[in-house]
């Protein structure tokens, strides 16, 4: 548990970055500090390890007073991931990742076998261990940086906008992966972050904090979603926050719609048959797991990846409603595909059926802990 008690930055020339900040990082979960700039949110993150020293107030980590710590011993044992990786450019990636075990003393051998395991951990091919950081993409240099902020084991990691510097694609699959290895690992994690979309997806506890680095509010993504503090949270979160919110709500347990499928290769009169007089028809692969929709209408010749509508989202038997919802609603048929853990198919759901689902749970709500 981090712990913060009243604490306050001023700088020199009267400036104040953090102002009386109170608040709680528990422990095994990620915390995300958020904010407009100016709101003292990496300020923060740096007085945690005492990269800045505050003015006042008091920081603990699991009941200790960081200030009475040696600085150096408690930054070799908090994980410290920034902006574009911040990797040493004159060392391979191997050790990059192998810095602070080798500073704590930790033999070579062990260091460099666990870099390699690292590398697999956060998605990299082991044959990068070799290369050097320019020889990278920017999503692979965080994959670094995180590898390296994990190799000493630490409990506790912090991170300032770690996928800011990345590209859309790149920052979403980042972002799983880093959901993934805090739920596998059960790593404290503090993330700072100026994009509240990024705020609500990685989170389980957030704080929104106002320029000048007081707290407007605390609270979890559905907290904070469903009922902002104020003014000034509600414009900083922004709209379609009840949309949003159905990333936290499972969705209900309804039956799902056993479709008539098609393959690729079925004959035009094949499909005919098979549709039974309906517009769209689902096509499989010979595994079982969804292709794509097929008009029935147009088809002439037999069935070819070219005849697939592949615009509709997938979502699984355990999706969020948000999710479920997308897939009906960006379905060709108005049909959402639902598919089992494992990938292959397991029935549709209608649009209507979700929205009479969601008018359910404003009654009897149903959450889950992540999107």
């Amino acid at each position: 548990m981090i712990h913060l008690d009243n604490v306050v930055k001023t700088y020199p020339r009267g400036t104040t970055a953090v102002n009386g900040l109170s608040l709680e990082a528990p422990t095994g979960k990620v915390t995300v500090l958020v904010g407009p700039s100016g709101c003292g949110k990496t300020t923060t993150l740096r007085m945690i390890n005492r990269m800045v020293e505050p003015t006042s107030g008091t920081i603990t980590i699991n009941g200790r007073d960081t200030a009475e710590m040696n600085p150096d011993q408690l930054r070799r044992g908090i994980g410290y991931v920034i902006q574009a990786g911040g990797l040493f450019p004159h060392r391979t990636v191997l050790d990059n990742i192998a810095t602070v075990p080798i500073l704590l003393g930790t033999p070579k051998k062990k260091v460099r076998d666990r870099a390699r395991e690292l590398l697999n951990l956060v998605g990299l091919d082991p044959e990068h261990a070799h290369r050097y950081p320019r020889q990278l993409s920017g999503g692979q240099q965080q994959r670094v940086g995180v590898a390296r902020a994990l190799a000493a084991d630490p409990p506790l990691i912090l991170m300032d906008e770690p996928f800011s510097a990345v590209d859309p694609v790149v920052r979403t699959q980042l972002q799983d992966d880093l959901r993934r290895l805090q739920h596998e690992l059960g790593t404290t994690i503090v993330l700072v972050t100026h994009d509240i979309d990024e705020a609500i997806r990685l989170g389980d506890h957030i704080a929104v904090l106002r320029v000048g680095g007081s707290l407007a509010q605390t609270g979890t993504p559905t907290e904070l979603l469903t009922n902002p503090a104020d003014d000034f949270v509600a414009d900083f979160i922004g709209t379609d926050r009840g949309y949003r919110c159905l990333a936290f709500t499972a969705t209900p347990n309804l039956p799902l719609i056993h479709e008539t499928t098609v393959r690729l290769g079925d004959t035009p009169t094949h499909i005919t048959t098979t549709a039974a007089g309906q517009h769209w028809i689902l096509a499989l692969d010979n595994n079982n797991k969804p292709l794509g929709w097929v008009d029935t209408t147009t088809i002439t010749q037999p069935l070819a990846s070219h005849h697939l509508h592949r615009g509709g989202t997938l979502a699984t038997t355990n999706s969020s409603l948000r999710r479920t919802l997308d897939a009906a609603l960006s379905s060709p048929s108005g049909r959402g595909v639902l598919t089992h853990p494992d990938g292959t198919f397991a029935g549709t759901i209608h649009a209507n059926q979700l929205l009479d689902a969601i008018e359910n749970t404003r009654n009897h709500p149903t959450s889950q802990e992540r999107p």
